[in-house]
């Protein structure tokens, strides 16, 4: 087969002259003679501080793929710093991967390697190899070491939250918060928690698109770089066997991912992802099937949020493929990998090296603790809560709610001591969801009122169209759909209505006689987003709803790697 980037550098006509001659720069001519040309799609940036390293796990990638006798050819692409973007860098997730999709279409490449790290990387990346559907394997940049404060362990995100109510509460004085600022990111690399940027390194394995066991690799752990070498060689034999995502991205994979995904305690963040990753590869995935894959899988990992220990005890213990040796018989050990081996082989080798942060499938931490989808008149389109970071006391409740029209709205009432609220209160939030804000700002965990902090209250039912962080706990429902901002029941409700929730039965609702909901006119909201031009003004016009992945509605499916014509 005539690989790909011959279609640009074989002949002796013009226009293959000015593509060899503006590439020459150092190279051979032998380097276009035929042999695979792999682009390395790296999210490198000093403004994405999770990412910044990956320009030396791209050096180790370009000695693999030279000894494996391609060229390797580094190609920036959008980077997502999760804690520096604003309004929210998911916003900006489907423009990274139709970026990265656009810009791998239309090179002279033969495959790709994907370098990611931070929330949004990953999936973007994913988004885009799925759409392009060149050969393409993930490696993840890792997570960062364990920071300490005055002899503790600190969970960057986990820690950042629960210090910060703390505070709120008087329990905690401002200045040695801010101490523990500087002890919390000890190194470079991802948070160190199961949050999303760990969470989706742990679906990209899942998924069969890194190599085995390289997901949680800390980011400083120079077997970090031994992966990526070994991946630049396995890109070049993935390109000689045509191995694309369309032939590793299976409704088996996917499945699998959710089955990890429980058993991990991963983030709420990884439904919508996965199902935008399904809606680019065309794998039939919808928001029931988390919860039928996922529900009763019992969570193994004792890990922040969901637990106690860290992403670098993680891979101590025998990492992600230690925890689906013990979910063997739940996932499809057939489902294929980039390797072109089955997930299942080997698996029997991956051992729990410390049961105290990976437990066995006899004494997991919960025993459903997988995302749960709840249905009702509040979310006929699903809504989602992660019982693993729950209160149990609260995962049935009946409460009075607080509403509230913005986050703006919500932090300029919440402390006021004349706020009507009590413990048994339900927090909502409206105008937060993919159009409104726009793109789904992880503010779902509110904060709690300070009067109730005092009081010692430490959680609340909460519900919202928003997102959470996937290093944030609480009883707190997410991706509310159709969100407020696009006619959701979320905008009717009001201040004082009773609302039910029922994680068991998979219910939420709010209390009303027959039909009243349906008569009441949506609130209406100065704060929805209403951009008229740019990004902003494209995405609202097409992102779909939460339930569908929040991709654009042109972006669904894939238009493969040929480009027709020539440039010149």
């Amino acid at each position: 087969m005539t690989p790909r980037s011959q279609h640009w550098y074989a002949g002796t006509d013009r226009n293959a002259f000015i593509h060899r001659a503006w590439m020459r720069r150092g190279l051979p001519s032998d380097a276009f003679d035929g042999r695979p040309h792999i682009a390395i799609a790296n999210t490198a940036s000093d403004l994405s501080p999770c990412n910044s390293h990956l320009g030396e796990v791209a050096a180790s990638v370009k000695a693999g793929v030279w000894e494996a006798g391609g060229v390797p050819l580094e190609l920036p692409v959008p980077s997502l710093g999760e804690t520096q973007l604003r309004p929210t860098a998911m916003l900006f997730r489907n423009l990274a991967a139709m970026a990265a999709e656009e810009m791998i279409r239309a090179n002279p490449v033969d495959g790709v390697v994907l370098l990611g790290g931070c929330d949004k990387t990953i999936p973007a990346l994913l988004m885009a190899a799925a759409s392009v559907d060149l050969p393409a394997i993930v490696v993840p940049g890792g997570p960062m070491l364990t920071g300490h404060f005055r002899g503790a362990p600190l969970g960057c995100g986990t820690d950042v939250w629960r210090l910060s109510e703390e505070v709120r509460a008087g329990t905690l004085s401002q200045d040695r918060f801010l101490e523990a600022e500087s002890s919390m990111i000890r190194s470079r690399g991802h948070c160190n928690t199961m949050g999303t940027a760990s969470t989706m390194a742990c679906m990209a394995e899942a998924l069969g698109m890194t190599l085995p066991g390289v997901a949680g690799i800390p980011a400083p752990d120079s077997r970090l770089l031994e992966r990526a070498h070994q991946a630049g060689r396995t890109i070049i034999e993935m390109v000689a066997s045509d191995r694309r995502p369309s032939t590793v991205l299976t409704r088996g994979s996917f499945l699998n991912a959710i089955v990890a995904l429980a058993a991990i305690g991963g983030s709420t963040n990884a439904v919508v992802h996965l199902l935008a990753i399904a809606g680019r590869a065309g794998v039939p995935l919808t928001l029931d099937d988390f919860d039928q894959a996922g529900a009763k899988v019992p969570l193994l990992v004792d890990l922040q949020p969901a637990g106690a220990h860290l992403m670098e005890d993680f891979h101590r213990a025998g990492g992600l493929r230690a925890v689906l040796n013990e979910m063997a018989d739940l996932i499809d050990s057939s489902a294929p990998t980039v390797t072109g081996r089955p997930i299942g082989e080997g698996l029997a080798d991956a051992e729990i090296h410390d049961e105290t942060v990976i437990r066995r499938r006899t004494a997991p931490l919960q025993e459903e603790a997988g995302i749960a989808v709840l249905r009702g008149n509040l979310c006929p389109d699903g809504a989602v809560i992660k019982p693993a970071a729950a209160s149990p006391s609260l995962l049935r409740h009946r409460g009075r709610a607080v509403v509230f029209d913005s986050i703006e709205d919500l932090r300029a009432a919440l402390d006021d001591p004349d706020l009507d609220v009590d413990e048994d209160s339900v927090l909502v939030l409206r105008g937060c969801g993919p159009r409104g804000y726009p793109g789904m700002p992880e503010v779902g965990n509110m904060p709690l009122p300070a009067k109730l902090l005092a009081r010692g209250v430490r959680d609340m039912v909460r519900i919202s169209d928003a997102r959470m962080s996937g290093t944030a706990y609480g009883t707190v429902v997410l991706h509310t759909a159709p969100e407020s901002a696009a006619g959701g029941p979320l905008a009717k409700v009001r201040t004082g209505d009773m609302i039910v929730l029922d994680v068991a039965a998979r219910r939420l609702d709010v209390e009303l006689p027959d039909g009243e909901l349906e008569a009441r006119e949506p609130a209406s909201s100065s704060a929805h987003a209403a951009p008229v031009r740019g990004w902003e003004r494209l995405y609202i016009d097409h992102v779909l709803q939460a339930d569908q992945g929040a991709d654009l509605d042109f972006l669904t499916g894939s238009s493969g790697s040929e480009v027709r014509r020539e440039s010149h």
